[in-house]
């Protein structure tokens, strides 16, 4: 059976105080994990507010909903053509996660990467639920992919980790003052308490077993 896909709306959320905040660390990440790829061919699924292939220098580079439309679990790209698949999000807004995961091992070369980012069940702003009701508008409040079950997804594909990071502690207020306030928590939560972030970004490459380029 195919899985309902999530109701709240991501990009209203990303003009809040705190989805600017995330949007402004997952960036930084990302740049810093595609800067050093290369390849001819890489594509954005998800999160369009984000401008995930800018710090990239494939000569071509595509975002679906952008560049190209399509579903995203049905790419228009043959077997083994793409070098990078950057997924900001885009596994929590699948209606069929597995099956999309599937279709970017299928459209990447051997030795290929992708990034994904996503919301950490297990952080600090998972704390929210204690004090306000399921339902309320926070993208946290749909359906988690934790980076344990998400390691397994991409082993099971061949994939190998070679890159992450959490991030995103100080609590997810409504007010930029209050966000301010709490700023000290990113550095504090980084040494202390990394696996609490809100979000984590990971990259991995596809494994072709007796194959090394």
């Amino acid at each position: 059976m195919t899985e309902k896909a999530p109701s709240i709306d991501l990009a209203a959320w990303l003009q809040t105080p705190p989805g600017r905040h995330l949007l402004a660390w997952e960036q930084a990440q990302v740049d810093a994990a595609v800067a050093d790829l290369f390849g001819f061919h890489a594509l954005q699924l998800g999160l369009p507010e984000l401008d995930g292939l800018q710090a990239n220098r494939m000569t071509h580079r595509w975002q679906v909903g952008r560049d190209l439309h399509c579903e995203a679990d049905a790419l228009p790209f043959e077997s083994a053509s793409l070098d990078l698949v950057l997924m900001p999000h885009a596994l929590e807004q699948a209606a069929d996660a597995h099956a999309l995961l599937r279709e970017v091992e299928r459209v990447l070369v051997p030795e290929g990467q992708v990034v994904i980012s996503g919301f950490n069940p297990l952080s600090l702003w998972r704390l929210r639920q204690a004090f306000m009701p399921r339902g309320s508008g926070a993208p946290w409040d749909e359906r988690y992919i934790g980076l344990l079950r998400l390691k397994d997804w991409l082993h099971l594909l061949g994939f190998e980790l070679n890159g992450g990071r959490f991030g995103c502690y100080a609590p997810p207020f409504d007010s930029p003052k209050w966000m301010a306030r709490f700023a000290f928590l990113e550095k504090a939560g980084a040494r202390w308490w990394p696996i609490l972030g809100g979000v984590y970004v990971v990259r991995a490459v596809k494994r072709v077993h007796g194959m090394r380029l």
